[in-house]
This record gives C-alpha cells, sequence and structure tokens, in this order.
C-alpha cells in the first residue's frame, strides 16, 4: 500500500520548518505502511563540497574513527556528523567518487544512502514517528524534501528495503505500486553499468531514470519514456536538487493529490496528510492527471 508526501517550498521563511512539517505529514500516513520509513531533506549546499550520508549495516558505528581513518587515505581533511546508524561525510567535490570506492573496497559494512551536493537520506526499519526522531528530523532546515511510508509487498522488511532510493547525484525517487518488469529491466541496467544494490523494484525505477539523464534527457523526458518502459502501477515521486516531480502510471489506481499555494506545493497520497499545513484551505487542490508529468524546481 505504501504511503507518500512531498513538499516544495517557494517561501524561504518557510525552511526552517520543513523537517517539522514533512514528518508531520508523513506521520499521518503510518497507517499505509507501518514497517519501515525515510526522508529525503534539500538542504543548504556548499559551494565545492558534496556530501555522503551513509548507513552502518552493523548498526551504530564508530563514526569518530571512521573519519580518522578516511582523512588519512585521502589525505586530506573530511567532516563525519554522526546521526544514529547514518552519518553524513562532507568532503571536496573532487574527491567524492573517491570516498565512494574507498567505502567499498576498506568499509564494507558502510553503506551509502545518497551522494550530491544538498541531499541527506534517512531511513530505517520502524514506525515513521520512531524513524524520524531517531534522526532529529523535525529539526531540519531545507527547501524541500520528500518521504515514504512502507508496506513491504515484494522484499524484506529491512532497512535496504525503505525508501527513497537514490541512484544519481542529487536524485532520489519514491514509490507506491509494483513493477512488474524490474527483473528484466534490472539486468539491462546492470549490463549498461548501473549499478543496483537492492532487491527493491523501487530502485530499479531510480536507476532507469538516472540511466536516461545520463543518455542525455532531462527528468521529464526520462519520466516520459519510463510511461512505455515500465511495466505495472505507480506513482512516483522524484527529488532532484532544484525541485519534485510526480508521476502517475496511465492506469492511476493508487491514490496522489497535490495541493499548492503561494507558499508551497504539497504532495499526498491522501488529502488527510495535507490538512496541517499552512492556509491549507487557501490552496488548489487536485488529484494528479494519468501519465503526466508534474514538476516545480528554484
Amino acid at each position: 500500500m505504501c504511503g507518500i508526501v512531498g513538499l516544495f517550498l517557494k517561501d524561504k521563511a518557510l525552511e526552517p520548518k520543513l523537517g517539522e512539517m514533512l514528518s508531520g505529514m508523513l506521520i499521518t500516513m503510518t497507517d499505509r505502511g507501518p514497517d519501515s520509513a525515510g526522508i529525503a531533506i534539500y538542504g543548504q549546499a556548499q559551494k565545492g563540497r558534496k556530501k555522503l550520508t551513509v548507513q552502518s549495516g552493523g548498526g551504530l558505528a564508530d563514526y569518530a574513527s571512521l573519519q580518522s581513518d578516511l582523512a588519512t587515505f585521502l589525505g586530506s581533511e573530511i567532516k563525519v556528523t554522526a546521526n544514529d546508524t547514518h552519518a553524513v561525510i562532507d568532503v571536496a567535490e573532487d574527491q567524492a567518487q573517491e570516498l565512494r570506492e574507498l567505502l567499498s573496497e576498506k568499509h564494507v559494512d558502510i553503506r551509502v544512502m545518497s551522494q550530491g551536493e544538498s541531499i541527506e537520506i534517512y531511513k530505517e526499519v520502524g514506525l515513521p514517528g520512531e524513524v524520524l526522531e531517531r534522526f532529529h528530523v523535525p529539526s531540519m532546515a531545507g527547501s524541500h524534501g520528500i518521504g515514504h511510508t512502507r508496506m513491504a509487498t515484494e522484499s524484506a522488511v529491512t532497512t535496504d528495503g525503505a525508501h527513497p532510493y537514490s541512484t544519481g547525484p542529487d536524485q532520489c525517487l519514491v514509490h507506491n505500486g509494483s513493477l512488474s518488469n524490474h527483473n528484466a529491466l534490472r539486468r539491462k541496467l546492470t549490463r549498461n553499468g548501473i549499478k543496483i544494490e537492492s532487491e527493491n523494484d523501487t530502485e530499479v525505477g531510480a536507476a532507469y531514470l538516472t540511466w536516461k539523464m545520463l543518455q542525455g534527457d532531462s527528468l521529464r523526458e526520462a519520466l516520459e519514456s519510463s510511461l512505455k518502459d515500465l511495466d505495472g502501477f505507480f506513482t512516483f515521486v522524484v527529488g532532484t536538487k532544484d525541485g519534485f516531480g510526480v508521476l502517475r502510471d496511465p492506469i492511476a489506481c493508487k491514490p496522489a493529490v497535490l495541493a499548492e499555494t503561494d507558499q508551497f506545493v504539497a504532495f499526498g497520497s491522501e488529502y488527510r496528510a495535507l490538512v496541517n499545513l499552512p492556509s491549507i484551505e487557501d490552496a488548489r487542490v487536485w488529484e494528479p492527471e494519468p501519465a503526466t508529468v508534474y514538476f516545480w524546481s528554484h
């Protein structure tokens, strides 16, 4: 079943409250998916720097030792900020790929959740309220974000199975539905050099969009291509550095609602996820059309 929320802030005065607002929306969707939850926050980017959000597969990690070890190998100063089982690693832009390779070779218990200039992803097994409090998400600031609460249908209840999935810089995807051709597509993408780490069909969908954009497509073009290349039923919410997009399959059997005011654009699997947003009574509220790409950007 699953529940999806998304919030794009037009009013900069609301940015300190992004985490609080998005958390309230996601908690409202708890009964649509009680086994795991995750959230992507797009915060302030630093010029010339990249950040990797990582997660310790063994639980709480000694991130202080990790910082010292990585700095030694890279020969430069990095910053590792722990947040429960996750941490954000701040590194020079030209060393981000080297850092990722170093993690995969020497720290196999550390998994990369996201990489980019502004994105941070936090996800774990548990109810949305519990997961969000663990990572102090309600106190986070940012310009936009998306979240997901999961009812597992196609893979195990694990952190690997939780959304969002990030397969490209500052890009992530959450999904409500089921893709029926994801195994064949997984094999095709793997042959084309796209790395897919989980069994979840949503990560295949994210990887597909990354692959299309690596070939030169815009996000809109990649989403439009997915309508003919992806079989099954789905509602996608895609995050990028500049904003987020929404797409429903041509049948559009999964529920979805959008609301827009002068201050924000909000998405929810159900309208009740939006009712506590400021001045929601003045919003233009509608159900997104099937097979139609919607996108907002700064």
